[in-house]
């Protein structure tokens, strides 16, 4: 299929018309993310519910609002404020290829990442390129690995530096940063608009 730029663009425009709405939401994994008013929690629970959005989306959904319940629905203070037995209740597969033993690393991450870091923004914030966020990716990515952890786990998150599109985190990193004034996408990261 090629397009001329006129109709690549009336046809781009054609599918955000389509699924940049709030009808879209219910069924969305974007769904996770606006339960929450917190800009921690949302960013929390955009960030897991992007991470395992592969496969049927109401297995995403099933699989990311049984997290939120892993994390008593409140995902900032759960990450900060978490005790070794709240982690010895997470167990078995949470999504597909997603575990326990990701889970629990990614909430012992996340927490390294808010206490040590500033949180999720300041880091993409810091570490980005001009015109591009692959080097703010790239520098997550090492960052949210610094503790000890399964090798396994990092497959979760993408390299661009690897040949990866990153499909998974920046489609959380559009949540974030976009601010259209449709209702969808969240535009709290300021810093990055």
């Amino acid at each position: 299929m090629k397009f001329k730029k006129e109709e690549l663009k009336e046809f781009l425009d054609e599918k955000v018309d389509k699924y940049n709405r709030t009808g879209f939401i219910e069924h969305d994994p974007i769904s996770i993310p606006h339960q929450f008013t917190r800009k921690e929690d949302i960013e929390i629970s955009g960030f897991l519910a992007a991470t395992i959005a592969w496969g049927n989306r109401t297995m995403i959904l099933k699989s990311a609002s049984r997290m939120m319940a892993y994390m008593d629905n409140s995902p900032y203070e759960f990450v900060l404020h978490h005790s070794k037995s709240d982690l010895e209740n997470i167990k078995g597969v949470i999504h597909r290829t997603f575990n326990a033993a990701d889970f629990i690393y990614f909430i012992s991450a996340l927490k390294h990442i808010y206490t040590n870091h500033n949180g999720l923004e300041s880091i993409f914030n810091k570490y980005r390129a001009q015109v591009s966020l692959q080097p703010a990716i790239h520098k997550f990515r090492s960052l949210f690995f610094e503790l000890p952890h399964d090798s396994r786990t990092m497959k979760h998150i993408s390299d661009p530096f690897k040949g990866s599109a990153a499909k998974k985190i920046n489609m959380f990193l559009r949540w974030m940063i976009r601010k259209d004034n449709r209702g969808v996408d969240f535009g709290i990261w300021e810093s990055l608009s």
